[in-house]
């Protein structure tokens, strides 16, 4: 099994239920891809790392992107084979470390211009590469990959409040939001489920929903079965975002997920509907 197909095994992730809709030789791809993204995730919250040696092996990842790595791993060979025999942007790839790069620290988002900026390395370029696996041939198809990252984000942010927090004190909900809900930094630290934070993750999920519902006007009708797995993630993510919705955000008590056998349903939804 290769370094790239551990990766994701391990990971267990709802992209990997995802990429299961394509054939083969894409999946293959997909896969090493999304072993290059998860290695760098994780090499931002390495606890056996110093802040500094996490920044030196991200920094390793982008300028061996940029130059060519001197002593390659097994992974770093295959990501860029990848990107050469697809054509895949360079830009693209070290935009997604860029993004991991601003996980280091705690930042904090004093709008929602400003969280998407970090949005768009993390997420949307991660679409824009991901419609280069998959085969994707309409020029429409970018807009809707950007659309979608923003709106799985933003699930994923609501998620992962409490968990954040937790991690360094970090905070991606836009603090311009926050105020005008009347929480603060202090609440979210008391894990206080005031009206005001229910009022604020109601506010970011109507966010979310928008920009579902923007990628969903946006899907390429001459792309539609190439984008299966990215239709896989949106409707996974949806039930997430209407479950954290109804049942009242309860972040800070519980980590949200999708059942597996809800997964396995919309996978195979989507495989009979093409």
């Amino acid at each position: 099994m290769s370094e790239a197909s551990q990766i994701t095994r391990r990971a267990r992730s709802n992209l990997a239920i995802a990429l299961r809709i394509l054939p083969r030789a894409r999946r293959r791809d997909a896969v090493v891809f999304y072993a290059f993204c998860r290695t760098l995730d994780d090499l931002a919250d390495e606890p056996g790392m110093t802040a500094d040696q996490r920044a030196r092996a991200l920094e390793a990842w982008k300028q061996g992107l940029q130059r060519g790595f001197d002593d390659p791993t097994d992974l770093q060979r295959e990501v860029t084979a990848l990107r050469d025999r697809l054509g895949i942007p360079n830009d693209l790839l070290t935009a997604i470390v860029d993004g991991c790069t601003m996980d280091l620290e705690p930042r904090r988002f004093q709008s929602s211009e400003d969280l998407d900026g970090y949005i768009w390395k993390v997420a949307c370029a991660v679409g824009l590469v991901s419609i280069r696996i998959f085969g994707c041939k309409d020029p429409a198809a970018e807009p809707y990959a950007i659309a979608l990252g923003r709106a799985l984000q933003l699930t994923n942010i609501l998620r992962d409040v409490a968990e954040d927090f937790a991690n360094g004190g970090r905070i991606y909900l836009p603090l311009d939001a926050v105020t005008r809900c009347g929480c603060n930094e202090e609440s979210i630290a008391r894990a206080d489920r005031s009206e005001g934070f229910l009022m604020l993750m109601n506010h970011e999920a109507d966010r979310a929903t928008a920009s579902f519902r923007e990628a969903d006007n946006l899907l390429p009708a001459a792309d539609r079965r190439a984008l299966a797995p990215a239709r896989v993630m949106a409707d996974i993510y949806q039930h997430l975002l209407e479950s954290m919705r109804r049942d009242g955000f309860r972040v800070f008590e519980k980590r949200y997920r999708v059942s597996r056998p809800l997964k396995l349903w919309i996978l195979l939804k989507h495989l009979v509907a093409g």
